[in-house]
């Protein structure tokens, strides 16, 4: 929205917040103990950083008033090397924003970066007297991440090239009317798109047809529109006759080689990389978790376990971004084997999944809880991998 603006907030030496969501996102408002008193910092396409007058250690607000004719971005950075401190976007014109943060001891300056316009380095200021300064982020850029999506596009063609195999044989096994092979090869071709999580906007209109549910459709699992996974698996667990199942298993077959030949023109956006991987398992847990999805074969658990082996693929292409750049990386690799042990010890010992209502309290209690905790471990990655103008 016009004049809207987006915070994100960098540890300085007492580690109280940091970049993006390392501990939290914060939003534009004004915080806790800001007075007329803070500095003002004037922005402008000709000017940056000017107003702060009195550089010291501790938690400080600083008023940043954008009085140039365009919207900016504003980063706190180290002039020397370019780590971000803070960080506010959408800085719309005659608007004033606040930025909290806590400094300790190094030199900053405000980074200006205005609409169709390079990007302005104010004057350097010396923070001394204060603790060590802690650890800042250093900026992603497109660059950056060139390498990891070329990584990733080249992880999702392979992936696509198996789900075009898996959905033939589910094809095969409908028209030859074996509802134990039809299921069987439903849940395995399933759960190889679900662990393409990271590239379903690049799938466009295909990702609605090939794994869509009845939400939004007003005639529920009868509407014409309802196609795809959830189509096949309520109709192959709720018995219907192989007759009415052979088109749809046809269509999906369809719409699977369509978006296998579509996809090299598509392009994942750099943006999705970082933040699918949190959105990925948030989503588990909102909609595998809870049966939201079950049409009747009651693998959400398979399924949010699928989703993990997609997080993990994208954890792996930007581990030489994240490595450098998020200390707790190692704590999101812990977690990750820890959830996926919890979510693989759910399993039945002849290799099938129970339903999430055949769990008892206490493991459906320790899945959600852990499930959960990833979730919040991820969420820093969106934006930390998020790529940023630097000049």
């Amino acid at each position: 929205m016009p004049g809207s603006v987006r915070t994100r907030w960098v540890a300085g030496a007492g580690g109280v917040v940091v970049l993006g969501a390392a501990v939290v996102i914060g939003f534009a408002v004004w915080p806790d103990g800001a007075s007329a008193a803070d500095p003002e910092i004037r922005i402008s396409r000709s000017a940056c950083g000017q107003g702060w007058t009195e550089p010291h250690a501790g938690q400080q607000t600083f008023h940043l008033h954008n009085t140039g004719s365009v919207t900016a971005e504003v980063d706190l950075v180290d002039p020397a090397t370019g780590v971000i401190y803070g960080e506010v976007e959408g800085l719309g014109t005659g608007t004033t924003r606040p930025l909290q943060v806590t400094l300790g001891n190094g030199s900053y300056a405000f980074r200006c970066l205005p609409e169709d316009s390079s990007a302005i380095v104010g004057p350097t200021v010396t923070v001394s007297g204060g603790a060590d300064r802690g650890p800042g982020v250093a900026p992603v850029t497109q660059a950056d991440l060139l390498q990891p999506l070329k990584a990733y596009q080249a992880h999702v063609t392979k992936g696509l090239d198996q789900l075009v195999s898996d959905v033939g044989a589910l094809k095969n096994a409908v028209h030859g009317g074996d509802r134990a092979a039809s299921e069987s090869a439903w849940l395995t071709a399933h759960l190889t798109y679900e662990r393409l999580g990271a590239a379903y906007d690049a799938f466009g209109d295909s990702d609605g047809a090939i794994n869509g549910t009845t939400d939004g459709l007003p005639g529920g699992t009868a509407d014409p529109g309802f196609t795809g996974f959830h189509r096949l698996e309520h109709g192959l667990w709720h018995n219907e006759d192989f007759a009415a199942l052979g088109p749809v298993a046809d269509q999906l077959d369809s719409d699977v080689r369509s978006l296998r030949e579509s996809f090299p023109d598509s392009q994942v956006d750099p943006n999705d990389l970082g933040l699918r991987a949190h959105e990925i398992v948030e989503n588990s847990l909102q909609f595998e978790l809870t049966a939201a999805t079950d049409y009747g074969s009651g693998t959400n658990l398979a399924t949010a376990r699928a989703n993990l082996d997609g997080v993990q693929a994208v954890l792996d292409v930007l581990r030489p971004v994240l490595a450098p750049r998020y200390p707790r990386l190692s704590t999101v690799d812990s977690w990750m084997k820890r959830t996926e042990t919890t979510l693989d010890a759910a399993r039945r010992p002849d290799g099938s999944w129970p339903p999430v209502s055949g769990l008892s309290p206490p493991e459906r209690q320790k899945i959600n809880g852990d499930v959960s905790e990833l979730t919040e471990q991820l969420a820093p990655i969106a934006a930390i991998a998020e790529p940023r103008r630097i000049s």
